[in-house]
């Protein structure tokens, strides 16, 4: 059986999101902060992944 995708949490806090793009006199659409959200795990994912393969466990600046 497959299993269900889990539904991720937002990693980025909206109001501040829609805050700064409203401070460059622009409009966000309202799945522009999921779409950050998801930006933010791939970033995440990547950086672990380097952490691991230089044998870390911490992320570093430089893994993102």
């Amino acid at each position: 059986m497959a299993k269900k995708p889990v539904k991720k949490e937002p990693l980025v806090v909206a109001s501040k999101v829609k805050a700064y793009v409203r401070s460059q006199d622009m409009m966000s659409s309202s799945d522009a902060v999921a779409a950050l959200s998801e930006q933010v795990y791939k970033i995440l994912d990547g950086a672990v992944a380097r952490a691991k393969a230089n044998r870390r466990s911490t992320v570093r600046p430089q893994d993102l």
